[in-house]
């Protein structure tokens, strides 16, 4: 069974790398990707993209958009080129085909912000750590490590979700953005909030107790990513996948 898995993660990171065929985009994605995070963005924000907490931001949206913008493609895409029923007529179990397919998304978009993550540290370094080697605190590298792996499980997982019943890649693609704008309607709907409102909501900001929060973020995230896994395990069908 692992064995299995394991063979379907190397093949879909492989066509992952190679946007199933075409190399060179694959890698011009992921390198336009390490100049932003690794590069410019640390360079723009100085020490602090490595001493404050608040960086922990944008490493978590990456990990998210990295996912979301190649999850559509692992079953809606194999459909498309009709290579689906050759995969669900091997001797794959359905555990080793979803869990392969899962696991290979989530690695991509987690060890690619890693990477960008490490790169922004050293370019910091390069930058500004002419008192001292620069490093992220304990805390902060702990809850970018956390975070960026259960948002990473997120994307993929409800990615997976939503590739096994549409058609198409651009089905796929269509129903995730609009999964994505409903998760976040509240934080977008901030904005329009009346002022009252958002100065109570500044005050708490400040007064609130960030250490439990994280930890009740992470534990909710990671309860929300099991259920969307469980899901997923229970949906997925091989006699449906293949008549569809």
């Amino acid at each position: 069974m692992i064995q299995d898995i394991f063979t379907i993660i190397w093949k879909e990171l492989k066509e992952i790398i190679q946007l199933r065929g075409k190399i060179k985009g694959g890698l011009t994605g992921i390198l336009i990707f390490a100049c932003v995070f690794g590069i410019l963005m640390p360079l723009q924000a100085g020490k602090e993209w490595v001493t404050e907490p608040i960086v922990l931001l944008p490493w978590a949206w990456l990990p998210f958009i990295l996912c979301s913008g190649i999850v559509a493609d692992c079953f809606a895409g194999e459909k498309e080129r009709h290579s689906l029923e050759t995969l669900l007529a091997s001797r794959l179990s359905d555990t080793a085909i979803l869990f392969g397919k899962l696991f290979s998304t989530i690695l991509y978009g987690w060890g690619l912000t890693l990477i960008c993550s490490f790169l922004g540290l050293i370019t910091v370094n390069i930058a500004y750590g002419k008192e001292g080697v620069l490093f992220y605190p304990t805390n902060i590298l702990v809850g970018l490590v956390l975070v960026t792996f259960l948002v990473a499980t997120l994307a993929s997982s409800l990615g997976v979700l939503v590739s096994m019943k549409a058609k198409t890649v651009r089905q796929a693609q269509q129903i995730f953005s609009i999964s994505f704008i409903v998760l976040f309607i509240p934080l977008f709907g901030i904005q329009y909030l009346p002022d009252s409102w958002k100065i109570a909501m500044r005050d708490m900001f400040v007064a609130a107790d960030w250490q439990s929060i994280a930890i009740w973020a992470l534990l909710g995230l990671a309860l929300i990513d099991a259920i969307l896994i469980m899901i997923g395990a229970a949906q997925f069908k091989r006699k449906q996948l293949i008549t569809e």
